[in-house]
């Protein structure tokens, strides 16, 4: 017997309350095409053109700091995570034995412009010496002339007894004696002529202090000067030091890695997405990225810069192996490179090595594949004028030994930032 409830209606009929279950299915159903046409709108709309990934991480440029001259370590003015600027003397050398060297150096070139001030002072001596032969040459000339013409004369009066056998004699060896000074003068002139070409190829169109010799004694010098103010160890860029292993006492060679610094503000991101996912990068869109450290509320922009030549596999120390035959096909990824903004990174300072993930907006089409892109121009990736100034102080210093030996006034010097313990002589 049916137990199911009817109500009767005014005119008679019977009718079959509504079904709650019934209604909650349309209900569900309603609200699951709902969610699903919102979904397919925001598919259409905004997560096609996402690329995600995870897997990416801050890098940036670690700077090693090597000694550019050997020596034994005095001072160390830096540890780990010290903020440093470009130029900051970081550690120093002992600076006895490249003083030694330097004051010898200067000392040879001192003497160097005064020998070649003596050479070009030998032109004048030599060209004095050849007017002197000249003057001797004529003088002897005239004497040959002279006793040559009296022999003449004599010679027609001999005949006609005016003048006795004896006397023509003498002026015969008169005659002799006169060409033989004139020879003797001719070579004379001739080798003081030759001194002074000699002389002149090691003069002739050069001033003093362009002359070879003292160019070379100026390198030289140069050389020890450079030797004595590397024995301050300065900071190239500016940045955070890191990875310091250096002590005081410690006998360094030059080259060998004693620090690194990281510019904290020139950092960018290696987002490494899956092969599937490049077909729509270009140079340029948008990213969107969140860092661990802060959280999923502080967004950082960044653009896309290129693609790396080859996934991390191809690079690593053991490539993989695939022509085997229990190959397994693993999807590979390839670094992609981020730039970051640099007010952003000044703002919310990031680390080499921490965790980021990455969104890429590829709804811009219009930039250049990251597989096509190319470094315009000559713009330089990194640079430094640090030790441009060691160069500028050496080249002050020279010019003031030569004009000092010179024996006249030292040039003004241009004004350049080096130390006061860099100078030399402190």
């Amino acid at each position: 017997m049916s137990h199911v409830n009817t109500v009767q209606t005014s005119a008679g009929q019977s009718t079959q309350p509504p079904n709650p279950r019934r209604w909650r299915m349309l209900l569900f159903t309603v609200l699951c095409l709902l969610l699903g046409l919102a979904y397919a709108l925001y598919w259409g709309m905004v997560a096609r053109y996402k690329i995600y990934t995870d897997n990416a991480y801050v890098q940036g440029n670690v700077v090693q700091v090597t000694p550019l001259a050997g020596g034994t370590v005095v001072t160390v003015n830096v540890n780990n995570t010290d903020t440093v600027q470009a130029g900051q003397v970081l550690a120093s050398l002992d600076p006895l034995d490249s003083r030694l060297a330097l004051d010898q150096a200067e000392a040879r070139l001192a003497q160097t412009v005064r020998d070649t001030r003596a050479l070009y002072a030998s032109d004048k001596a030599l060209a004095a010496l050849v007017n002197v032969r000249q003057a001797d040459v004529r003088r002897s000339e005239f004497e040959r002339q002279r006793v040559q013409t009296d022999l003449s004369r004599r010679l027609g009066l001999l005949e006609g007894g005016a003048v006795s056998v004896e006397e023509v004699q003498h002026l015969r060896t008169a005659v002799a004696n006169a060409r033989a000074v004139h020879a003797a003068a001719l070579a004379a002139l001739r080798e003081a002529q030759e001194q002074l070409a000699k002389n002149q190829t090691q003069t002739a169109g050069v001033e003093v202090m362009r002359h070879p010799q003292v160019l070379a004694a100026a390198a030289a010098y140069r050389t020890a000067w450079l030797a004595h103010q590397r024995r301050d160890i300065v900071a190239p860029v500016a940045g955070t030091i890191a990875q310091r292993n250096v002590q005081v006492g410690q006998r360094l060679n030059s080259g060998a890695p004693i620090m690194a610094i990281v510019p904290l503000d020139q950092l960018w991101v290696d987002a490494n997405f899956k092969e599937s996912q490049l077909e729509k990068l270009r140079i340029g869109q948008a990213v969107e990225l969140t860092a661990d450290v802060y959280g999923s509320g502080r967004k950082f922009h960044g653009q896309v810069a290129g693609l790396a030549a080859g996934t991390g596999a191809v690079f690593s120390l053991l490539p993989a192996q695939n022509a085997t035959g229990n190959w397994i096909k693993i999807v590979q990824r390839v670094p992609v490179r981020i730039t970051l903004d640099a007010a952003q990174l000044r703002e919310t300072p990031l680390r080499v090595g921490l965790s980021m993930e990455a969104t890429i907006d590829v709804r811009d089409q219009s930039g250049v594949a990251v597989s096509e892109a190319a470094r315009k121009g000559v713009e330089r990736v990194s640079a430094t004028t640090v030790y441009a100034r060691l160069e500028q102080a050496a080249d002050e210093r020279v010019n003031a030994i030569i004009a000092e030996n010179l024996g006249q006034a030292a040039p003004v010097a241009v004004s350049v930032s080096v130390s006061a313990s860099a100078q030399p002589g402190k």
